[in-house]
């Protein structure tokens, strides 16, 4: 897909996003020595307008003071005695003309410890840049995973090992394959190593932005033809009359046969202002058929926003006439409670009085962007997560002084494909009161990640902390119970449309988890307002 693909997890939740960058090697080196230094903090920190306590015996997390430094030395003859005795004998056995040694100190209290490690510095450069890559994402395994044990294991004789075996092989993908073995013994399937264009990818879903031409698209599986699933709204495809279901053909004349969707994607964006020539097959013509259409699109700047909203007319118990507002979030990313905000207000300016989240197969996103959506319907100083570190500390993360720009009634649907930060907003709502939990269990993904880049411009995404929600329900590997599950059973008779006209309103009324949740809007609304 030209954006984010939603296969990519990718959902995947982060707490905070950091970026490294190291530079790379001009050769070589004949010895190759890392220090990677540790940082703590005990002051305590706040997020926006939330507070997070910090307990005093402090819990490590990668910061900006955290550096890694490459340097290159010479000299390996003498060094190879002092070597000798750090590491087993087998890696003397595959090293031919160099040795790395990493040495790994503290400068945190916390972390009283220093480390060195030696190794064979691979003779293919591809491999040589991975092994560096291995050593940065085992340097910040170390220093944040949210298991001191590692899964049980030792993890710096982890890195000893993997790099025995990295050594011998000559392609990167194998290299970053040993990576990606090393980290899924961590036994946290959300702990894991993407690539740079999975993490490009992963930008673009978070930010909400990218330069192109507005078009998602994916591989049929059964053609393996490359097919539009839809265009961004007013974006240069759909002004140009490119559909749903019409097949890409060709892209600046290279024919598109055998190109997986993202290599696709990237032909298609590029810097606002220039052009791209796409080919297209229309989606109702057989193969025989001639009917294609070629047009020049301009790239530009595209907002991708990750809400979609609608207004459904509803007929109270008492025969009154209303409005319900619907508000679908499709994922956590940065614009997202900026956008949540705007179509509330905008809502409201059109006469509704009560609302319902959609956040079913919502897998997730930025945890920041979760939070700051809760902080828009919760006033006070309320409990919105509490995060468990390392070392066992719960950390409640609330508001300070919070005003929700309305207090009409909500209902929140909540499915199995919700997870992580659909389930810690679902769980804030919930506890503080504020809302009604429709549907079915949510998926239970009581993990948050750190995402860093690193310096070949892949990713590391870490758990750095587990969560409960603020009544202290455990999420993970349990999920969130709704209060009321949607069945269409549970109303006495199917709902009558309002609308006439085929739209997306009359489409909504059909759901039974939507009929459900007017019902329950209904009670709410016969009790009062939620304040």
């Amino acid at each position: 897909m030209e954006t984010l693909c939603p296969n990519l997890h990718l959902n995947p939740p982060s707490l905070s996003l950091i970026t490294r960058k190291l530079s790379k090697p001009s050769s070589r080196p004949s010895i190759l020595s890392c220090r990677h230094r540790f940082s703590c903090s005990r002051n305590h920190s706040s997020i926006g307008r939330r507070s997070v306590s910090v307990p005093s015996s402090s819990s490590c997390s990668t910061d900006s003071r955290s550096q890694t430094k490459w340097r290159t030395e010479t000299g390996y003859q003498n060094s190879i005695s002092s070597l000798m005795k750090s590491i087993p004998r087998v890696i003397f056995n595959l090293a031919v003309a160099a040795t790395a040694v990493v040495s790994v100190n503290s400068d945190s209290p916390a972390i009283a410890e220093s480390l060195t490690v030696a190794f064979p510095v691979s003779r293919s450069s591809e491999v040589n840049t991975v092994q560096r890559t291995l050593i940065e994402a085992w340097g910040l395994v170390r220093e944040t995973f949210v298991d001191p044990s590692f899964n049980h294991q030792d993890w710096d004789l982890k890195l000893q090992q993997t790099m025995v075996e990295m050594f011998p092989l000559k392609s990167a993908d194998a290299a970053y394959n040993k990576i990606k073995g090393m980290l899924s013994s961590l036994g946290d399937p959300f702990t894991r190593i993407i690539s740079p264009k999975e993490y490009q990818s992963f930008r673009i879903g978070s930010d909400g932005n990218l330069q192109g031409v507005g078009l998602f698209i994916n591989v049929d599986p059964t053609t393996g033809h490359l097919i539009v699933l839809s265009c961004v709204d007013d974006s240069p495809a759909f002004r140009a009359g490119i559909n749903e279901g019409d097949e890409l053909v060709e892209i600046n004349g290279e024919r598109l046969d055998g190109i997986d969707s993202e290599t696709a994607a990237q032909m298609l964006r590029g810097r606002a202002g220039t052009t791209v020539m796409v080919k297209v097959r229309k989606g109702n013509c057989n193969e025989r058929d001639s009917s294609f259409k070629v047009v020049n699109l301009p790239r530009e700047f595209i907002k991708l926003s990750p809400i979609s909203s609608a207004i459904i007319p509803h007929r109270t118990p008492d025969g009154h006439l209303s409005k319900m507002g619907y508000v679908k979030l499709a994922n956590f990313s940065q614009t997202a409670a900026i956008d949540m905000e705007k179509v509330i207000h905008q809502l409201a300016d059109q006469g509704v009085h009560s609302f319902i989240l959609d956040l079913r197969n919502n897998p997730g996103g930025l945890v920041k962007a979760g939070l700051d959506i809760a902080e828009i319907w919760l006033d006070g100083d309320e409990t919105l997560v509490n995060t468990i570190d390392r070392n066992g500390n719960m950390v409640p993360i609330s508001t300070v002084n919070g005003h929700a720009i309305t207090h009409d009634p909500l209902v929140v649907l909540i499915n199995e494909g919700s997870a992580s930060a659909s389930e810690i907003l679902a769980g804030a709502l919930h506890d503080n009161g504020r809302a009604i939990l429709v549907g079915h269990k949510t998926f239970g993904k009581g993990k948050i990640q750190l995402v860093t880049e690193l310096h070949d411009g892949s990713a590391l995404f870490i758990t750095v902390a587990k969560y409960l929600s603020p009544a202290l329900h455990e999420i993970d590997k349990v999920g969130i119970t709704p209060d009321v599950q949607c069945t269409a059973d549970m109303l006495n008779a199917p709902k009558t449309p309002l609308l006439k006209h085929r739209n997306r309103a009359s489409a909504l009324e059909a759901d039974s988890c939507i009929m459900i949740a007017e019902h329950e809007l209904d009670i709410q609304e016969s009790k009062g307002t939620a304040s």
